[in-house]
């Protein structure tokens, strides 16, 4: 097989190697195991996550009775983060594609465990059915919000358990509400006009992490929007998560190009996108004993990558054996 080793390296970094498939002999690339940071499990077929190339999930929002019952080391891992945290009325209550089990409906923000409805009982319900992060519903264009109140009895109550919490932030002024109050990540990244620069400064300031679904955009101003805001953060030194929200829409499952190549549109290509896509996040070691393996001849070019990784399946580390030393 062709290729410098040094330089597929230098294109999509250091953990990038040249290697052939020890039963079929097909060669390719080997790399990291990709995550999907945002996804639906109720909503997919999971069987094709890894024959498509994603062997790790973030679940967020989904029934936490159900994913608590998952083998805890099958592939693809997944991560979760239960029910989406909501109040009364907010979104996605009420949404065809989200049963009542998967939305708590906050009605009180205390902070003492045990409250009906009370913020703190919805996040330790969460944390005891094994969520990894807390997920907040913040869209004003479809219903109420929490106060700030409310968000600040969630957080402080996540941070108690250990959970970093994300927040889906749709509407005027909801990124910069999910920002005041302390969140650790961004569903989406913010796509609800543009966000400045002293914006994205304290969020690289904050260590939060953002999740791109770029790729679920119709509307073109929410598209640009996200890819500036994205591309903003991530020349800052902000730390960008791949993930798709899949499950939202009828697209393939597995790695998905479109998300891929609006990653590379803004910004984050080559080592950066294979980081990204790799980054084990929340968890903190990538899934153990597979990898991910593109077939075939490894772009040259990093206007190739993008489109190269659509071939991306996951296969057992041991079945793959690298051609060189």
């Amino acid at each position: 097989m062709s290729g410098d080793p040094f330089a597929l390296r230098e294109l999509l970094g250091p953990d990038a190697a040249l290697c052939r498939r020890a039963i079929t002999g097909e060669h390719g690339v080997s790399l990291p195991p990709f995550t999907d940071h945002h996804v639906h499990l109720h909503l997919i077929d999971e069987q094709a996550l890894a024959p498509g190339g994603i062997a790790a999930v973030l679940d967020l929002g989904g029934d936490p009775v159900s994913l608590a019952q998952r083998p805890a080391e099958s592939i693809p891992r997944v991560a979760y983060a239960g029910a989406f945290l909501t109040v009364t009325g907010g979104y996605p209550a009420g949404r065809p594609w989200a049963p009542p089990q998967i939305v708590r409906e906050i009605a009180d923000a205390s902070t003492h465990p045990g409250v009906p409805g009370g913020a703190a009982t919805a996040v330790d319900e969460q944390a005891s059915f094994g969520a990894s992060v807390v997920k907040i519903a913040l869209n004003s264009t479809s219903g109420p919000v929490p106060d700030a109140d409310t968000l600040a009895a969630i957080i402080a109550t996540a941070r108690e358990r250990g959970l970093p919490v994300v927040a889906h932030a749709e509407g005027e002024g909801m990124p910069q509400l999910a920002a005041a109050a302390g969140v650790d990540a961004f569903a989406h990244t913010p796509f609800s006009g543009f966000v400045g620069r002293a914006f994205i400064a304290h969020a690289v300031a904050a260590g939060q992490v953002w999740i791109s679904t770029l790729a679920i955009h119709d509307d073109p101003h929410d598209a640009e929007s996200a890819r500036v805001n994205l591309a903003g953060f991530a020349a800052a030194g902000g730390r960008v998560l791949y993930g798709t929200d899949l499950g939202n829409g009828d697209r393939p499952v597995g790695v998905i190009a479109e998300e891929v190549a609006g990653l590379d549109r803004a910004g984050v290509r080559g080592a950066a996108l294979i980081a990204a896509m790799s980054d084990p996040w929340p968890a903190a070691a990538p899934p153990s004993g597979v990898s991910t393996f593109v077939p075939g001849e490894p772009p040259t070019h990093l206007d190739d990558v993008a489109e190269w990784l659509r071939g991306a399946t996951v296969v057992p580390s041991e079945e793959l054996i690298h051609d060189e030393c």
